[in-house]
Formats: C-alpha cells, sequence, structure tokens
C-alpha cells in the first residue's frame, strides 16, 4: 500500500512541476512580449529632454494632465538634472527633441546633428553671487569661481558679464552641469558665483544671494526647443509635433491665464523647489510656439567654441 502511495505521490509532484514549469516558461514568454511591445511603444512615442526650469513648464504641465495623451499623441518627457545628458540621449537617437538653448544646440550642430528649432522659450538666467563671498558687482570677482555649464547660454553670459567688468584678477569658471548642483553649491557656500535659472534664481535670492546680472536685461532669447532635422522629416514625426505644438500653445494660454504660482504643485514635484520658491518667482509671460530670433541664433552660433 505505501508502494502505491509513494508512486502516487511522485506523479503528482512531477505533474505539479511540469505545470510549474510551464507557468514559468509562459510567464517568460509573456515578459519578453510586454518588454518587446514597451519598446515598440517607446519607439514610436514622442521623446524629449527636459531639465527641471521653468521654460519646461508648458511640458511639464501637459504631462501632468494628461494634455498630450488626450490630444492623441504619445509624449514622452527624459528628465534630466543637466543639459549634458540630454545631449547625449539625442546624440544617441533616444529622443527626438530636448529643451536646450541656443549655444548648446549650434554646438550640437557642429559635431554633425541636424536640428530644427520649433519655438523659442522664455529661459533667462541669473548670475548671482554667494552672499557669504562679498561680491555685490561683477568686478568684485577677481579671482573668484563661477559655477557654469561649458558650451551653454550660462557660459556666454558668464563671458559677457565678465568681460564687461574687466576684474583685476581672473575669474575661475568651474563645470558644474547640473542646475540644481549649482544651486546647491551656492546655498552651501561651496562656490563664489553661478549662473541660476528659473525656479533656482528665486530660491537663491530667498537665501539673500546677490543677483550680479539678469540675462532679461540684455534682449537675449537664447531658450529653445529642438527637434532632430530626420525627425522632423518624417511624415508619421510631423503629425506627432504638429499636435505637441498646439498642446504647447493651449498650455502656454494657461498659464498666462491663470498664472505660474497657479501651478505650484507641479512646479515643486517636477524642478524639486518649495512653496516658499514658488511664490517667490517673478511675473511670468509664456509665448505660443514662434521660431527664434534670427539674431539670436547667430549670437549663439558667434559665441558656439
Amino acid at each position: 500500500m505505501r508502494k502505491y502511495q509513494y508512486l502516487l505521490f511522485s506523479l503528482l509532484s512531477i505533474a505539479f512541476l511540469a505545470s510549474c514549469g510551464k507557468s514559468y516558461k509562459e510567464q517568460q514568454r509573456l515578459s519578453r512580449e510586454q518588454q518587446i511591445e514597451a519598446a515598440r511603444q517607446d519607439s514610436a512615442a514622442l521623446k524629449i529632454a527636459t531639465v527641471p526650469t521653468m521654460d519646461c513648464l508648458p511640458l511639464f504641465i501637459a504631462a501632468e494632465d494628461s494634455l498630450f495623451q488626450k490630444a492623441g499623441v504619445d509624449v514622452r518627457l527624459k528628465r534630466f538634472g543637466s543639459q549634458t545628458d540630454g545631449d547625449t540621449l539625442l546624440r544617441s537617437k533616444r529622443a527626438e527633441g530636448i529643451v536646450t538653448d541656443l549655444v548648446k544646440a549650434e554646438r550640437l550642430r557642429r559635431q554633425g546633428i541636424a536640428l530644427n528649432f520649433v519655438t523659442s522659450t522664455g529661459a533667462s538666467w541669473q548670475f548671482i553671487s554667494n552672499r557669504i563671498a562679498r561680491v555685490t558687482e561683477l568686478k568684485q570677482l577677481a579671482d573668484k569661481m563661477v559655477a557654469i555649464a561649458p558650451y551653454s547660454a550660462t557660459q556666454m553670459l558668464a563671458d559677457l558679464a565678465i568681460d564687461s567688468a574687466r576684474p583685476k584678477e581672473t575669474v575661475y569658471r568651474i563645470e558644474i552641469n547640473d542646475v540644481n548642483i549649482r544651486l546647491k553649491m551656492i546655498l552651501n557656500n561651496e562656490i563664489d558665483a553661478a549662473l541660476l535659472p528659473e525656479p533656482q534664481a528665486s530660491q537663491a535670492r530667498l537665501f539673500q544671494n546677490t543677483v550680479l546680472m539678469d540675462s532679461r536685461d540684455k534682449n537675449l532669447h537664447l531658450g529653445v526647443i529642438a527637434f532632430r532635422q530626420k525627425v522632423m522629416e518624417n511624415k508619421d514625426r510631423q503629425q506627432q509635433i504638429k499636435k505637441f505644438l498646439q498642446v504647447y500653445d493651449a498650455t502656454v494660454d494657461s498659464i498666462n491665464k491663470h498664472g505660474v504660482k497657479h501651478y505650484g504643485k507641479i512646479i515643486c514635484k517636477y524642478m524639486g523647489v518649495d512653496m516658499r520658491t514658488v511664490n517667490a518667482l517673478p511675473k511670468m509671460t509664456y509665448h505660443h510656439a514662434t521660431a527664434p530670433r534670427q539674431r539670436d541664433v547667430a549670437r549663439g552660433a558667434r559665441f558656439t567654441p
């Protein structure tokens, strides 16, 4: 009797294990199919590299409120702390577009990446000194360290400001690509000055750090959203970009109607600041998708090494 019980138990065990094995193989097959489908969807989506700054706000609102999805276009934002990471994604063709500046964009062009600008943005930067450094004017930057992102609008603006002031000694440009790290270095007294966009500039001002220069006073509009030219030659991509820009314009209208502070929670979530910083933001007006001014494009091209 025991022999038959043992035989029955063995047969049941084998059947159970075979069933489990089949289930595991089935799971593997489904998992591979899901991965292939996810990769296919990601490849077909319009992927745009962004940074945690206010010129990206229309994109963050549209993503958070599913406005792209409602318009029938799959837009996926690739969020980075620095434009350099976005450059890498664009070079490797893992993104179709990027939020950047005209100096960065021109450098990419010179590296063989053809770009089309679909709109300028309201990006601006402030040259802010660490209050501990006791620098209240640009000429006092002699022998000081300034945090910038190389080959970008921040380097261009730093050079313009420093050249105009003619400090008696060298001003050291320190490469800090990540915008939030530049901010932290100012707040932690690790750098003498930095070029900061919004909302990071507002946060720095809240801690009584000094504004030495504001790019808005220089009549320079250097922010852009760009797509790879090859992408814009594809008919399917053209339709995606058309819908993207329609959503962009509608979101801009909403921001201008309600004000940026109305979207405080989204700013905090996507840009890593608090409501105190949101409340300190200056008044901002966004505009519909408009090609950058030729004078600004030329200025970026002239500066680019």
